[in-house]
């Protein structure tokens, strides 16, 4: 591990993981769901029961995504609560379905709620939580989100750094070589397969625009990136 990777982040309302090696690695600002004011009630429907329980399984891979919101908005922490309640409420999931958001100053949110270890998307025992951003391939697979859409403008320098840091992070955590161009992810749940990049985007895995034409022709430039500070 080296440079940037070595330094933790520190902030107020910022989630700690609970592994040694995820909190010595993290190099970005990680805002908790309290501190970006996610309503837990809403993972719970009219008789008291949890909505989408927590199941956890060893990570595969990476994939990144854009939300197709407006880029640069004042609020993005606001954004993130939208995001929230849309997809756990108004699609019916029970919770937001991306590991991990990131705004346009760099900023990452925690996504996904994982239990009560402090380690966001994570058990105790550091396996993923099922998260859902990319159909059929949910289970092992670590769904990042930039805030905004990307199909014709880039990422803002912080929050394509803040992406590098945490792909760094979660590529040492679980061993994954971010310049592997083959990974053979089988979904353990549904036993459906994918062959591609250890670190991709989203239309890398369906046919859709996400996470735009400009972030995901950025994605070799981001695995070197990632590789660099990885060693």
């Amino acid at each position: 591990m080296t440079g940037a990777l070595s330094h933790p982040a520190t902030a107020a309302g910022s989630a700690r993981a609970g592994s040694a090696r995820s909190a010595a690695s993290a190099a970005y600002v990680l805002r908790s769901r309290q501190a970006w004011g996610a309503d837990e009630s809403l993972r719970f429907g009219p008789d008291g029961r949890e909505t989408w329980p927590a199941d956890y399984h060893p990570v595969q891979t990476l994939s990144v995504h854009h939300t197709g919101s407006a880029n640069g908005e004042a609020d993005p922490a606001a954004r993130v609560r939208a995001i929230y309640r849309d997809q756990a409420v108004g699609q019916g999931w029970g919770d937001i379905g991306y590991h991990y958001l990131i705004d346009a100053a760099g900023l990452v949110y925690e996504g996904r709620w994982s239990g009560s270890d402090g380690d966001p998307a994570h058990d105790a025992a550091g396996r993923l939580v099922t998260a859902a951003h990319i159909v059929t391939y949910n289970t092992g697979n670590v769904g990042i989100a930039l805030l905004g859409t990307f199909t014709t403008s880039a990422p803002t320098s912080a929050a394509r750094g803040a992406l590098v840091q945490l792909l760094a992070e979660l590529a040492t955590r679980h061993a994954i070589d971010p310049l592997q161009g083959n990974v053979a992810y089988v979904n353990p749940v549904n036993g459906a397969v994918w062959n591609g990049p250890a670190i991709s985007g989203h239309r890398d895995w369906a046919a859709t625009a996400c996470p735009g034409g400009v972030l995901h022709a950025q994605l070799p430039a981001i695995r070197a990136d990632v590789a660099a500070l990885t060693g």
